[in-house]
């Protein structure tokens, strides 16, 4: 006999087991993260200033794809713990400039253990790895396609 509701079952969907993976693999940084005196959230920020080394917030806000509402004080935390400075930009008196401190900088060592230390947690081949980056970046390239499509 057909099941009707099959396919809302729970066993049945992507975001299930997409959404599970995602807060899994977020609670494994909490310790590697724990000994820079940095969240999920500051770490992801960090990578993005080691890359860019100066920005504005709106600039990394649309980079990193956060809300500046959630972004704001997530940059004041950093700023705080001497990682970042915020100088007035002097292009756009609207703006600041947000910059990579020497101390910022210095942490990029401190992390750079912790990619081959997740890799070790997921238990995955460099081969899967990079399948599944692909396969991940093209789902989020193909729902930007479509965000005003039919997949609304």
């Amino acid at each position: 006999m057909e099941d009707r509701y099959a396919p809302i079952r729970l066993k049945n969907q992507l975001c299930f087991p997409l959404y599970l993976c995602s807060k899994e693999i977020t609670q494994r940084y909490k310790p590697l993260l724990a000994d820079l005196d940095l969240t999920y959230t500051q770490y992801i920020v960090m990578m993005y200033f080691w890359e860019a080394e100066r920005s504005t917030e709106k600039e990394a806000s649309r980079v990193l794809v956060i809300d500046p509402s959630t972004l704001t004080p997530v940059i004041k935390k950093l700023i705080a713990k001497g990682y970042l400075q915020k100088e007035k930009n002097s292009s756009d008196e609207r703006s600041y400039i947000i910059e990579l401190t020497e101390k910022g900088s210095a942490l990029k060592d401190a992390a750079l253990e912790i990619p081959a230390q997740m890799c070790d947690c997921i238990g995955l081949s460099s081969d899967e790895l990079i399948q599944l980056g692909s396969l991940i970046s093209k789902i989020l390239k193909n729902i930007e396609n479509t965000k005003y499509a039919s997949c609304r």
